[in-house]
């Protein structure tokens, strides 16, 4: 977790799943299952003075690796949760399910919690945040997800008292949202204009979820969301702030 001296700070990171796209030419060379996570991600986490480490979808030691890592951050891909997991069936719009991914990174959030972890979510990480803790989302929401690249912010966004440090503007390229009806033990921290909410936290237990993708955003400030999470892994030992279970 740390180094002697105050050293290394390790957080583990999720990962998305892809197809390669392989190469024409000569050789043969098929494109192949990949595993992986945005640089920019991995580039915000270091700069905040943490030490990331990968972790794929699918079956891992969960024992092991919360005992060795400080926090987790649940990262977003091109994928849905699905509906199942909350307790819906398909009603709306189902994108990519990956439930290998999903099935790690649910577990990760009821473990952290148990474990009094700070753990970040972004963009389909704060979903997994918010139905790992009780909550559901909406299927679809239909006119929020942004044309334009996600370096540019799409929408304002309003956040509550001593929330402000999240920014004014974010990007969206997203299409299902946490219902404001099933929040789990999550608290509402940001807004959009069209009421889709944009962030919300646990705070006792030193948890985030923005829907948005701040390593994306060029605008000052984007950095914001990292620095409040590595402020929250070197906060200290979380054990006995919180006793609740989850029903």
């Amino acid at each position: 977790m740390r180094a002697a001296g105050g050293g290394l700070v390790l957080v583990a990171v999720t990962c998305d799943r892809r197809l390669g796209r392989g190469h024409d030419g000569p050789r043969v060379r098929p494109g192949r299952a990949e595993v992986w996570v945005s640089e920019l991600t991995l580039d915000h986490l270091r700069a905040a003075g943490l030490t990331p480490i990968l972790l794929p979808p699918g079956g891992t030691d969960m024992e092991t690796v919360l005992g060795a890592v400080a926090g987790v951050v649940i990262t977003g891909g091109a994928f849905d949760i699905h509906p199942a997991h909350y307790g819906d069936a398909v009603t709306a719009r189902l994108d990519r399910v990956d439930q290998a991914r999903t099935g790690l990174e649910l577990a990760l959030v009821r473990e952290c919690r148990r474990r009094h972890k700070p753990l970040l979510g972004i963009c389909g990480g704060m979903q997994a945040l918010v139905v790992g803790l009780g909550g559901g989302l909406l299927q679809h929401v239909d006119g929020h997800e942004q044309d334009e690249d996600p370096a540019l912010p799409g929408h304002a966004i309003t956040c509550e008292p001593g929330w402000e440090w999240l920014g004014g503007a974010v990007n969206s390229t997203h299409h299902q949202a946490v219902d404001p009806d099933r929040l789990g033990e999550t608290t509402v921290v940001a807004r959009a204009a069209d009421g889709v909410i944009e962030a919300v936290a646990v705070p006792r237990m030193g948890m985030l979820g923005v829907e948005w993708h701040p390593e994306l955003l060029a605008a000052p400030g984007s950095s914001a969301v990292f620095t409040y999470f590595a402020d929250q892994v070197r906060s200290g030992d979380r054990s006995g702030m919180y006793a609740g279970s989850l029903p």
